[in-house]
C-alpha cells in the first residue's frame, strides 16, 4: 500500500459525507418545507474517483416530482465540484410514510400540514393502490383536536387529502399514510 492510499481513502470518505449532506438537503418540490433527507427518499450515496451515484426512491412510482428531484440533486452535487453525478431510482422496497423523519413530521405540522400516522402493514409484494382510502383520525395541526373531517380525498398532490377541524374550523392538508 502506498502512502497516497490512506489520503485517497480519506478524501473519498469526506466527499461521501459531503455528497450525502448536499443530496439530503435538497428540498422536495411538492413539500418544500421538507428535504429529501426528511422524507427518507434518499436511499444511498456512493463516491469513487469517477464521481457520485445517488439512489432515491419516489414516494410512489408515478410521482411527477421525481424528475425534478433528480435534476436538483445532480445540479447541486455538480455545482459542489463532486465530479460526474448520476441519480438512479430504486423502487424496491417501496417508500413508506414511516420513512419520514421525526424532524420532517415536525416541519409538516409547523407548516400546517398534518403528518401521516403509521403506515398500514402489508405483506411483501406489490403495493396496492387505492384511490379512495378510508379516512383516518387526523389531529389538527393548528389546535391539536382530533375532531376533524375529511373534505376531499385529494389535495394539491395525490399523496395528500384535505381535512377541516370541527373545533377551530381551520382547513388543512394531511399526508396520506402509504
Amino acid at each position: 500500500m502506498t502512502a497516497a492510499a490512506p489520503k485517497l481513502e480519506l478524501a473519498l470518505e469526506l466527499a461521501l459525507a459531503r455528497a450525502r449532506d448536499i443530496a439530503g438537503a435538497v428540498p422536495d418540490p411538492e413539500l418544500p418545507m421538507l428535504t429529501l433527507g426528511d422524507l427518507g427518499i434518499l436511499r444511498e450515496v456512493t463516491v469513487d474517483d469517477a464521481g457520485v451515484v445517488v439512489w432515491i426512491t419516489p414516494t410512489y412510482s408515478g410521482c411527477p416530482a421525481l424528475r425534478e428531484m433528480s435534476r436538483d440533486v445532480a445540479a447541486r452535487l455538480a455545482a459542489a465540484g463532486l465530479g460526474d453525478v448520476e441519480v438512479r431510482t430504486s423502487l424496491s422496497p417501496p417508500w413508506s410514510t414511516d420513512w419520514i423523519t421525526a424532524a420532517g413530521r415536525r416541519k409538516l405540522a409547523a407548516a400546517g400540514i398534518a403528518p401521516p400516522g403509521p403506515a398500514p402493514k402489508r405483506p411483501p409484494g406489490p403495493v396496492p393502490l387505492t384511490l379512495t382510502a378510508a379516512p383516518v383520525s387526523v389531529r389538527c395541526p393548528a389546535c391539536g383536536s382530533l375532531g376533524t373531517v375529511r373534505t376531499a380525498a385529494f389535495g394539491a398532490t395525490a399523496c395528500k387529502d384535505l381535512y377541516r377541524c370541527q373545533a377551530c374550523a381551520e382547513p388543512f392538508e394531511h399526508v396520506k399514510e402509504l
